[in-house]
């Protein structure tokens, strides 16, 4: 299963690419890319892990950019 997640306040390109690295290292996670431009991120995985993944994916980008709202 393959979602796009916006992301907003996203501050940086830098920010981005750090999410972006993060969420690839998370179990599951077949594919994720972040643009700092459109402010999504795109998250790809198992659709019957796809909720977990979300999940942890969010508590990562809270702890990595606090003031991104998540959508």
């Amino acid at each position: 299963m393959k979602k796009t997640i916006k992301l907003v306040d996203l501050d940086c390109a830098h920010c981005a690419a750090k999410i972006e690295d993060a969420v690839k290292k998370i179990d599951g996670v077949k594919d994720c890319s972040v643009n700092f431009l459109s402010q999504k991120m795109v998250l790809e995985a198992e659709d019957s892990d796809f909720a977990e993944v979300r999940k942890k994916a969010e508590k990562l980008i809270r702890k990595i950019e606090p003031d991104v709202t998540i959508q």
